[in-house]
């Protein structure tokens, strides 16, 4: 963590810090797979290729034309057995098939018990970035404590610079509250 020694440096670093939480709990969601095929399901899967290990997403496009199935069309033939072979050890539990040319994903509707173990996931993901938030939060806290000991800021300045940071935790926190709501909804939504 970088030193503050102003109000202001503390609540940009708040915010900052703040909304990289936000945005990680965000990438997290959109892997999170649901009934309904998504492209970014795939940004976790990496592939063997030519002795890297790349993301399929960098050796082809990949296309949702279909609600319940993935296509994607890799730029060089040889990698399509690579791609289908990341997919099937992914632990995504999907099954593609390909005819030399393209794979494709089928999406399987999800069972009322896996949907549930999703949901219950999806609640661990949630408390442990609403505990990131509350981390910044009593590390700002702290730094701005630090700052009116030393007498760099006044005591009314460090009132107000703590009551911007509680409205801050509590408007980043509601989003990501928020976020959760809309997966869980849509994952409980049966097809």
């Amino acid at each position: 963590m970088t030193t503050i020694s102003n109000s202001k440096e503390a609540m940009v670093q708040a915010r900052t810090r703040m909304e990289k939480a936000v945005e990680d709990f965000r990438k997290e969601l959109a892997s999170v797979r649901t009934g309904r095929a998504n492209v970014t399901l795939l940004d976790h899967v990496r592939v063997d290729y030519h002795g890297t290990s790349m993301p399929v997403n960098q050796l082809g496009s990949l296309s949702g034309p279909e609600p319940m199935s993935i296509v994607i069309s890799p730029w060089d033939p040889a990698a399509v057995p690579l791609i289908d072979k990341a997919i099937r050890t992914s632990d995504l539990g999907l099954n593609p098939t390909n005819d030399g040319k393209v794979v494709r994903v089928p999406i399987p509707p999800l069972t009322e018990d896996r949907r549930k173990d999703i949901v219950k996931h999806l609640h661990k993901v949630l408390e442990n970035h609403r505990t990131a938030v509350r981390n910044i939060r009593r590390d700002i806290k702290e730094a701005v404590d630090k700052l009116e000991k030393e007498k760099k800021i006044s005591q009314d300045e460090q009132k107000r610079t703590l009551d911007e940071l509680e409205k801050l935790t509590h408007s980043e926190t509601k989003k990501i509250e928020e976020l959760s709501a809309v997966k869980e909804k849509e994952l409980l939504e049966v097809k």
